[in-house]
C-alpha cells in the first residue's frame, strides 16, 4: 500500500465535490462533525464496564472516546514525524495529518455499540441463535443472517457513520475515505467472522467500504466472487492501539477508585510497564513532591504507564512499517511491543478479566442489561415482522423518521430495528423497556 493513496480526503457522497467553506483541513472537518452529533453525545450515558456512576464517576461510552481520541492524536503525530524523516517525500502532504485522522477514528470507534457494553452485543447476537427470532433463520438471507448473529458494534459505527438513513443526504456523515477505513477494525464480512465474531461492515454496506478501500489501494485480500475481506487500513493500528491501552489502563484505575482493586494491587500493575531504575525515579519523585494522596499516585502511575505504552506502539509501528503496508503485520500493535511491556500489558488483562469483568458490580449490569435487551429485542422484532397487528401499530409508531420501519422488505425492517435499539442510550433503554413491560407509566 502507498502513503500518499491511502490519505485520501475525498468524502462519501460528495465525491464530485471541492468546495471549501474555511480554513479547517477536511479532516479536522470531520472530527468537528462527530463531536456536534447527536449519536456522539449519546455515549455520555452507554455503559463502558461498570456501571454508570452514583458518587463515584467511572468511565462511560463518551470519554473513553474523548481519552482514545486525545491519545490517538499524540499515536499519529508522532508516528508521522518519524516515518516523515525515513520518507522525505511524505512531507508537505496530507500524509502529516494522520494524527488528526486517528484522533477522528477515536472519537468514532465506539459510536455503533449498543446500550449495556458487551452485554448489549451478546443479546442482539443471542435474540437470533438461541431465543424466539431463530424463526427467521429461513426468511433471511445467508448473508444478512450472519450479519445479525454476529452483530458488532465496530461494523455497526461503520453504518452508521456511512448509511442513507430515510431523509437523510447521501453517504451518512459524509467522511473522508481516509478516516472512514480507519475506524474499521475488522474489514471483513461476517460470513469469515470466526468464532470471534469480530468483522467489519454488514452485507449491506459492503459495497460502500469495497468503493473506499479500491479507491484508497487496500490490499484485497479475497478473490473476486468471494466475501469480501481486506487488509487493514494502516491506521487502524493506531486507532485500535489507542482503544487498547485506554481501556486496559483506565479500567485498571477506575477499579482502584471502586475499591475492587487495592492501592498496592493497582500500584503493582502500573508501575509493571519499568524497570527497577525507572519504577524507583517514579517514586521518588513522588516522595519529593510530597504526594502522599492513593489517588493522586494512581492518577501519576497510570500517566507514566500509558506515556509508556504510546513510546512502545510508536515504535511497533515504525519497526513494522514495511509489514503493515504489505498487510502481513501479525495481531495488534501491543502484540508487538518489546517483550516486558507486553508482559506487563497481559498481566493487566488477567487481573482485568478475573477481577474486574468477573466483578459483582460489572456482573449485575450485564444481567440487567441483558434482560432489557431480549425484552426490547423481542418485542420490535415482533412488530416489525407481524406488521399488521394493532400493538405492532403502537409500538412502529415510536420510531423516529430517520428508520426505515415500514419498509415493504423484512430484511430492512429488522435493520430499523437494529438501528433504532444500538442507538438508545442505557437510561432509554431501560426507560422503553419499563413501558413496554407495563412496570411504567408516564407522569400525566
Amino acid at each position: 500500500m502507498n502513503w500518499l493513496q491511502l490519505i485520501s480526503n475525498k468524502r462519501l457522497g460528495q465525491e464530485q465535490h471541492s468546495l471549501r467553506h474555511d480554513d479547517r483541513s477536511e479532516f479536522k472537518r470531520d472530527g468537528d462533525r462527530l463531536i456536534y452529533s447527536a449519536p456522539f453525545r449519546r455515549l455520555q450515558n452507554k455503559t463502558q464496564v461498570f456501571p454508570l456512576p452514583g458518587s463515584i464517576f467511572v468511565h462511560n461510552r463518551l470519554t473513553h472516546s474523548l481519552e482514545v481520541s486525545s491519545l490517538g492524536k499524540s499515536l499519529g503525530d508522532d508516528v508521522a514525524r518519524r516515518l516523515a524523516d525515513r520518507h522525505p517525500e511524505l512531507r508537505g502532504t496530507l500524509f502529516e495529518e494522520i494524527g488528526t485522522i486517528v484522533q477522528t477514528a477515536g472519537l468514532a470507534h465506539d459510536m455503533g455499540n449498543p446500550p449495556f457494553g458487551h452485554s448489549g452485543e451478546k443479546a442482539i447476537q443471542t435474540f437470533f441463535t438461541e431465543d424466539s427470532g431463530n424463526f427467521l433463520r429461513h426468511k433471511v438471507s445467508q448473508a444478512f443472517w450472519d450479519d445479525i448473529t454476529h452483530f458488532e458494534g465496530n461494523a455497526n459505527a461503520f453504518r452508521l457513520l456511512t448509511h442513507q438513513f430515510v431523509g437523510r443526504r447521501k453517504g451518512g456523515f459524509v467522511m473522508t475515505y481516509a478516516t472512514l477505513a480507519s475506524v474499521v477494525k475488522y474489514p471483513r464480512a461476517s460470513s469469515l467472522a470466526g468464532d470471534h465474531g469480530k468483522f467489519g461492515f454488514f452485507y449491506s454496506e459492503a459495497p460502500i467500504y469495497e468503493k473506499i478501500a479500491d479507491e484508497l489501494g487496500i490490499i484485497r485480500m479475497s478473490a473476486l466472487g468471494e466475501p469480501l475481506r481486506y487488509a487493514r487500513h494502516p491506521l487502524v493500528y493506531l486507532m485500535e492501539a489507542a482503544d487498547d491501552i485506554c481501556y486496559e489502563i483506565m479500567d485498571i484505575e477506575d477499579s482502584h477508585k471502586l475499591r475492587i482493586l487495592s492501592f498496592e494491587e493497582t500500584r503493582d500493575l502500573l508501575l509493571g510497564f519499568f524497570d527497577e531504575n525507572t519504577k524507583h525515579n517514579i517514586l521518588q519523585r513522588l516522595k519529593d513532591e510530597e504526594v502522599t494522596d492513593e489517588n493522586e499516585q494512581i492518577v501519576y502511575f497510570r500517566a507514566c504507564a500509558v506515556g509508556k505504552l504510546e513510546h512502545e506502539c510508536v515504535k511497533a509501528f515504525v519497526d513494522h512499517e514495511e509489514e503493515i503496508l504489505n498487510g502481513t503485520l501479525q495481531g495488534s500493535l501491543i502484540d508487538n511491543i518489546a517483550e516486558p511491556q507486553r508482559e506487563a500489558y497481559r498481566a493487566c488483562s488477567k487481573v482485568s478479566y478475573k477481577k474486574i469483568y468477573h466483578s459483582k458490580p460489572v456482573l449485575d449490569v450485564e444481567l440487567s442489561g441483558y434482560k432489557i435487551m431480549e425484552t426490547l429485542m423481542r418485542t420490535f422484532i415482533g412488530a416489525a415482522v407481524h406488521q399488521e397487528k394493532f400493538h405492532s401499530q403502537q409500538l412502529i409508531n415510536r420510531f423516529s423518521s430517520q428508520y426505515d420501519i415500514r419498509s415493504n422488505d423484512l430484511e430492512t425492517r429488522i435493520m430499523a430495528v437494529l438501528d433504532y435499539i444500538s442507538g438508545m442510550t442505557d437510561v432509554y433503554a431501560l426507560d422503553i423497556y419499563q413501558k413496554i413491560s407495563g412496570i411504567a407509566l408516564p407522569i400525566v
